[in-house]
């Protein structure tokens, strides 16, 4: 049972992010190539983030873990 609800909700999730990508290939091929330049731009600084966030963490945690092993 948790199974299907997952699949189907999982579905939803692809739908709407695949509506999010078109509207956003919209806006960049009707604009100038700076204009998509930019929008890459926006993507690269958004996505630092969370890899450095996870990064931290798992540096936290190894530290952690050679604390416990010594």
């Amino acid at each position: 049972m948790k199974k299907s609800v997952l699949i189907i909700l999982m579905l939803f999730i692809v739908e709407i992010s695949s509506a999010q990508c078109a509207m956003c290939k919209a806006v960049v091929e009707n604009g100038n190539e700076s204009m998509g330049e930019g929008v890459n731009d926006g993507i690269t600084y958004l996505m630092v983030f969370p890899y450095i966030l996870v990064g931290t963490l798992f540096y936290f945690l190894y530290k952690h873990k050679q604390k416990d092993k010594i």
